[in-house]
């Protein structure tokens, strides 16, 4: 077994504690920057740079114009459009910490693999009562794959359950030297088509497929499918989706997710127009025939998880 390196660091967006979802038990969920997909719909934008970017939250901002003069490049000024200069900001964070009401505030820190594990023993306790334990998330995990490694590596040190939602956008010299550490993959599958999954993605899926394969070899793997109007809210779409899973070794559960709208107000954050805003949330009701077509394929199929 490879030696845990503790002051290995990565970029983390967030720790999400006391989660019931994304794998058994009770959890807490890493959020890693960086992610090579640029999905229409995607809810946590900030994820999508590998660097720390600046959230500017209008409704807090009480014009006291402290942050102004600390900026190294001239980046604030209440005359832009946004206040925030995008092109000019290094995201250096300067400005947040002169800001009283925290209307700009960075998202991402650099944080060692010693660090993340101090803040995740103080849950311990959940994961031994309930069975439960640490997910990865993103951003796409994979992008930091050797600081998702060392930190897999730590968790399973301590006995912890791991488990990790992927898009499988990575090399396969990455899934196996990663995924044998991952106890649970929540692989996210969007569009069996290679030209719709490009255009609402930026990214052809044919390495994605063959990496669900693989990674559904390796580990437990559930196939979740975000459905989304206008891209693969059909019965046909959903059930090329179930028979690829079909294909994926041990794979018998997949988890539809309904669109929703939760992280549009993060794009506002970052000066970003949000991709889907003309597109609807979906009921249950549009998820019913979704959920049959899966079941029909003799899978397990719950909506949400």
């Amino acid at each position: 077994m490879n030696a845990i390196d503790y002051d290995k660091e990565g970029t983390v967006f967030d720790i999400q504690r006391y989660s019931i979802h994304d794998g058994p038990g009770v959890r807490t969920i890493v959020f890693l920057k960086g992610c090579p997909l640029r999905c229409r719909w995607c809810s946590n934008p900030e994820s999508q740079n590998p660097e720390p970017e600046l959230f500017y939250r209008r409704s807090a901002c009480i014009r006291c114009g402290q942050c102004i003069p600390v900026c190294p490049t001239k980046a604030l000024d209440p005359g832009n459009a946004g206040f925030v200069d995008r092109s000019k900001c290094i995201k250096c964070g300067t400005c947040t910490t002169v800001c009283p009401t925290q209307a700009l505030k960075r998202t991402g820190k650099t944080m060692s693999i010693a660090e993340v594990m101090q803040e995740l023993r103080k849950d311990a306790h959940h994961y031994r009562r309930s069975g439960g334990g640490i997910t990865l998330s993103g951003g796409e995990p994979l992008f930091q794959h050797q600081f998702a490694k060392h930190l897999l590596m730590a968790c399973h040190e301590q006995g912890w359950n791991t488990a990790m939602e992927t898009t499988g956008c990575t090399t396969r010299e990455i899934v196996r030297d990663v995924i044998p550490y991952v106890d649970h993959v929540l692989m996210d599958l969007k569009v069996i088509d290679p030209a719709v999954h490009q255009a609402n993605t930026g990214i052809d899926n044919r390495v994605i497929l063959e990496n669900a394969l693989c990674i559904s070899s390796l580990t437990h793997t559930v196939v979740r499918i975000p459905v989304v109007p206008g891209v693969n809210n059909s019965v046909e779409a959903v059930s090329a989706i179930g028979n690829f899973a079909k294909l994926m070794p041990g794979v018998d559960t997949v988890h539809l997710l309904p669109y929703h709208t939760y992280g549009e107000n993060k794009y506002e954050l970052l000066g970003r127009p949000y991709p889907m805003a003309d597109a609807p949330n979906l009921t249950p009701e549009d998820m019913t025939p979704l959920k049959a077509a899966i079941e029909g394929l003799g899978l397990h199929c719950m909506i949400g998880g």
